[in-house]
């Protein structure tokens, strides 16, 4: 029997002795996979300027800017106003009704002789959303496509993107905001011609921060295929490009601009020069942009 415990003793040590070593070895083959692992190198997040080239008085200045040919249009609410581009002068405008259908219109873009818009409930709730066509010589209102309440957020802009649409929703932390979602569920979304998701991205921290307690209210592909935002009120644009990996886009330069956020519009006839607005003054501001370098292994533009 004293035998048998002995035996029994013995063998348990070995064991005992056998599992340790086999843990040691474990815990250092552990540690030596973890070792390989490197660590990521960010992109570098570049700070640059904008060009002043000129200040238009537009009073409708409040939401956002368009442009296209000769012509610039200024948008607020329930107004929209065209002027032209070498004279500054008003052309016509067209007037929605105070309390009507048409409540917060965002922001505009100019394609093919019309001005295609993204109008919100703001700061109603739930958030509801609808694009809204207008004639861009008259201003005459077209058409309308209703995308009711989407979970994305307040519809904030958008403009064609391959065979669909890029997008920008809003949510907020305060006023018009939903209380389970603060402006960090603010994002970036594609869909088809239909209006059916198709994929999108999160904005990443860097910039959410500096745009927090609003969002984007402004966003353009550039002609470099790099996504211009801009946030609320602050005279920054935030540059960012698609990652070659992930779900969150990169941001790679923040521009300082003498303008107090909303929405903007690139010149597409003439690449490098930017309209945006500066809401206190009720103008409408032309810049020429600065040459974005984006060369980090990580970064993807897109392809309008």
């Amino acid at each position: 029997m004293r035998k048998d415990m002995m035996s029994i003793r013995t063998c348990t040590a070995a064991l005992a002795c056998i599992l340790a070593s086999a843990g040691a070895v474990s815990a250092q083959q552990a540690q030596g996979w973890r070792s390989i692992i490197p660590e990521y190198e960010p992109v570098e997040v570049r700070q640059l300027s904008a060009e002043l080239q000129r200040v238009y008085e537009a009073p409708e200045a409040r939401q956002g800017v368009a442009i296209e040919g000769d012509h610039f249009y200024a948008v607020v609410n329930t107004v929209i106003a065209r002027y032209e581009v070498e004279s500054g002068e008003l052309v016509t405008r067209w007037i929605g009704p105070r309390g009507g259908l048409i409540r917060h219109l965002n922001s505009c873009y100019a394609e093919n002789a019309r001005l295609i818009c993204a109008n919100s409930n703001f700061p109603e709730l739930p958030q509801a959303s609808s694009v809204e066509i207008y004639d861009a010589e008259t201003l005459e209102h077209l058409e309308t496509h209703s995308l009711g309440v989407m979970d994305e957020g307040s519809f904030v802009w958008f403009e064609a993107y391959g065979e669909g649409w890029i997008a920008g929703f809003a949510h907020y932390d305060g006023v018009g905001g939903v209380g389970f979602k603060d402006s960090t569920h603010s994002g970036i979304v594609t869909f088809d011609r239909n209006w059916r998701r198709t994929g999108g991205w999160l904005i990443p921290q860097s910039v959410q921060e500096r745009m927090s307690p609003h969002a984007a209210s402004g966003g353009s592909i550039g002609d470099d295929g790099l996504l211009y935002l801009f946030g609320h009120s602050a005279p920054e644009m935030y540059v960012l490009a698609r990652p070659s990996m992930g779900p969150a886009l990169i941001h790679v330069a923040t521009i300082d601009i003498d303008a107090a956020g909303q929405a903007f519009a690139f010149d597409r006839a003439n690449p490098g020069i930017l309209y945006a607005i500066d809401r206190p003054t009720g103008t409408v501001r032309r810049f020429r942009m600065p040459e974005i370098i984006a060369d980090h292994a990580d970064v993807r533009r897109f392809e309008r």
